[in-house]
């Protein structure tokens, strides 16, 4: 079967399995096109992207445009027979997409048309979803919205996070893409349209939406708090700090306690919400160290209901 070169466009962690999955491959990844690195922390270090590291670890070109839309033709002088994407994170212009002989397949992980957008992962749990998936589609210049050509399934357990959920995600992406590259070499690719009529958005996560919404139902509640760990993590408020939750369970128990007090039984520490109550299992209060939900109660006894 024919072998390709292959310029493959991602940034973040979970492009880095698709990457991975390319350069264990038959076909050759030619070069790797990330955005550019970034300053983070107070000391503002520069980071290099997840993407760039793998690529260099291989000895493999790495471009990084500020601006792709004004700044391709370095791309298209690779000359590669496809292009791969995933989770790159600009809007990649429509000469660069076209140009290579097989065009260009993207990795996105929801079953599309559901969870267009930047944070699939985070919202497929955030709404309650029962399933989600992995899509390879063709890109097109508007956000998601390409014909697919395969799609793979994963149930999203009632004890998944937004992590867990991508560690499978992970895992069937990265079998995806090369299954997808194989049919569209033998010329065994169909592709399909969006409905259009069922089409949904998963924007990133913004500030806002890391504070969790107490005035939903308690299962509204537990499926924010998991599609937020361990990446932004969600918080609310206690005695006016914030009080970030880094794991979660859901509890059938049902307590007559104000909504959004914290209250202790036999030694557990639960949320109390609207319907029922979920229970706290790693908490970290602001301006503190992320803790136990027991190491927590024993610090703050006297402002948690039963505590004492």
């Amino acid at each position: 079967m024919k072998s390709l070169k292959i310029v493959f466009m991602g940034t973040p962690e979970f492009a880095c399995s698709i990457l991975q999955s390319l350069i264990d491959s038959r076909h050759e990844v030619i070069a790797v096109v990330s955005q550019p690195d970034k300053k983070v922390g107070r000391k503002q270090i520069i980071q290099e992207t997840p993407t760039k590291k793998l690529a260099i670890e291989h000895n493999i070109d790495v471009i990084q445009p500020i601006k792709i839309r004004e700044d391709y033709d370095g791309i298209l002088a690779y000359k590669p027979d496809l292009i791969v994407t995933c989770a790159y994170g600009q809007m990649i212009p429509e000469a660069l997409l076209n140009a290579p002989e097989y065009g260009s397949l993207n990795v996105h992980a929801s079953l599309l048309p559901k969870l267009r957008g930047g944070a699939p992962i985070h919202k497929s749990i955030i709404y309650g979803e029962e399933k989600t998936g992995v899509s390879i589609m063709r890109m097109v210049n508007k956000m998601d919205a390409g014909d697919y050509m395969l799609q793979k399934e994963v149930v999203i357990d009632v004890n998944d996070t937004a992590g867990s959920l991508y560690d499978k995600l992970m895992v069937i992406g990265a079998q995806a893409i090369i299954e997808a590259i194989d049919l569209l070499v033998e010329g065994k690719a169909v592709f399909t349209k969006q409905d259009e009529a069922n089409v949904s958005f998963a924007y990133n996560i913004s500030k806002e939406e890391e504070k969790i919404d107490l005035d939903k139902s308690y299962k509204d509640v537990y499926n924010h708090i998991r599609g937020l760990i361990p990446w932004p993590v969600g918080y609310i408020y206690f005695h006016d700090k914030k009080l970030k939750i880094h794991g979660v369970k859901l509890s059938e128990i049902k307590r007559d306690i104000p909504i959004g007090e914290l209250f202790v039984e036999d030694k557990q520490l639960f949320l109390s919400c609207h319907g029922g109550v979920v229970q706290l299992c790693e908490v970290q209060l602001e301006g503190k160290k992320k803790c136990s939900a027991s190491e927590f109660i024993n610090g703050n006894k006297s402002r948690i209901i039963g505590g004492e």
